[in-house]
């Protein structure tokens, strides 16, 4: 599939081993914008192309995922954008504080390579309209 053609992921994580995997396995199938942080974050997905999905670390410093993904929801243009939580601190009730914040799905860190393009585009939608 050629480039433009793939669909847009936003990564927002703000270990750089954690983007570099994510980045890595997603490459062959779709377009990566990285975010360091939840503020970034909001910026790459209000400016310019929307994202067709964001992939959403929930323990960052500042601004966690929890409050990124609130305030995605808040935004008229952004709001339907999937959003997938993604961590390494599964807690009892984390999958169900994730959901409630407005994500659409929950993926436990390490990622399965196999299997992890397959979970998120069970979640892609048409992206909204810019």
């Amino acid at each position: 599939m050629s480039s433009p053609d793939r669909k847009l992921v936003l990564i927002v994580d703000d270990t750089p081993t954690n983007v570099a995997v994510v980045s890595g396995v997603l490459k062959d199938s779709f377009r990566t914008k990285v975010a360091t942080n939840g503020e970034k974050a909001l910026t790459i997905a209000n400016s310019g192309e929307k994202p067709h999905l964001i992939l959403l670390d929930v323990t960052m410093p500042g601004m966690d995922g929890y409050e990124v993904a609130q305030t995605l929801r808040n935004i008229s243009s952004l709001n339907s954008i999937p959003i997938i939580a993604v961590t390494s601190y599964a807690m009892t009730g984390d999958r169900e504080k994730s959901l409630a914040a407005g994500c659409s799905g929950y993926i436990e860190k390490p990622i399965n390579p196999e299997t992890f393009v397959s979970e998120i585009e069970q979640f892609l939608i048409p992206p909204p309209a810019t």
